[in-house]
């Protein structure tokens, strides 16, 4: 029988990117993505847990070279710690010079709503 596990009553904002791009970039994008963003806004000097519960990327094979990037942050203030401008531009000059290619953000729900995406409940398979 599969466990699971199901919770109510959170408030965990969310953010959510999209990008699009040369499909044949994709898997490069990813990697560097997570080498530099994931890790480098989970790492940030001065925190001393990671600020988001997860980082998830999707794509839709019915639209190549479209990425999307969800995050479900603990709470708003670690996100607006990472947020901070000067942490974003030093890893945006790491990412850029580590992807030289083209891309663009067609998408940011989260900025439209004006930071009010939020996950409420959550149901799980739980592995065992």
């Amino acid at each position: 029988m599969n466990q699971y596990s199901y919770i109510t009553n959170e408030e965990r904002p969310v953010e959510v990117l999209v990008f699009r791009m040369d499909p044949a970039v994709v898997d490069e994008f990813i990697r560097v993505d997570h080498e530099v963003w994931t890790l480098g806004e989970a790492h940030m000097e001065g925190l001393t847990n990671i600020p988001f519960l997860s980082k998830e990327v999707w794509l839709d094979n019915s639209k190549p070279g479209e990425v999307t990037i969800v995050f479900v942050w603990d709470t708003q203030d670690s996100w607006d710690i990472v947020g901070n401008t000067e942490f974003q531009k030093k890893l945006q000059a790491e990412f850029d010079s580590r992807f030289p290619h083209p891309i663009e953000l067609i998408a940011a729900p989260h900025e439209d709503s004006n930071f009010g995406i939020h996950r409420v409940t959550r149901f799980e398979r739980i592995e065992k």
